[in-house]
């Protein structure tokens, strides 16, 4: 996997990475080659290639961030719900043993939001909620 968390670039990354583009947009400005330029910003070649073909359609405009790949499908509120209903425990939703699994998780959602995920879906989206990776004893 890509990003070992499961969420993504934070907000932070994001921006550094902008302005790194930016940078190289400043040095296309000037002409420079692209091999220079991605040694002195330590990247890629290719990744300098691709910003240049970007910023020669659209300038700088087209480095800029487009923000997150996609947008999470249960809101902040309805995480908070299916927090609420971990809480109350596996034998309030017909659970035998007090055990969470991803597979329980993904039918608790779809139950109260109609809602299909797949199970990598909401691993994912309880690590980038800050639910811990645990393996019963």
């Amino acid at each position: 996997m890509r990003y070992p968390q499961g969420g993504g670039l934070t907000a932070e990354r994001q921006q550094f990475r902008e302005e790194l583009r930016l940078k190289a947009a400043e040095r296309f400005a000037q002409g420079e080659a692209s091999s220079v330029i991605a040694k002195a910003l330590r990247v890629d070649v290719r990744s300098v290639r691709r910003w240049r073909q970007k910023w020669e359609q659209g300038g700088p405009r087209a480095l800029r961030s487009q923000g997150p790949a996609s947008l999470p499908r249960l809101s902040q509120e309805q995480f908070a719900q299916v927090e609420a209903e971990l809480a109350k425990g596996p034998a309030a939703h017909g659970w035998e043993d007090q055990r969470w699994t991803l597979a329980r998780i993904k039918t608790v959602i779809g139950r109260r939001f109609h809602m299909a995920y797949t199970i990598q879906g909401v691993r994912k989206r309880l690590a980038r909620n800050g639910w811990p990776w645990q393996v019963p004893a």
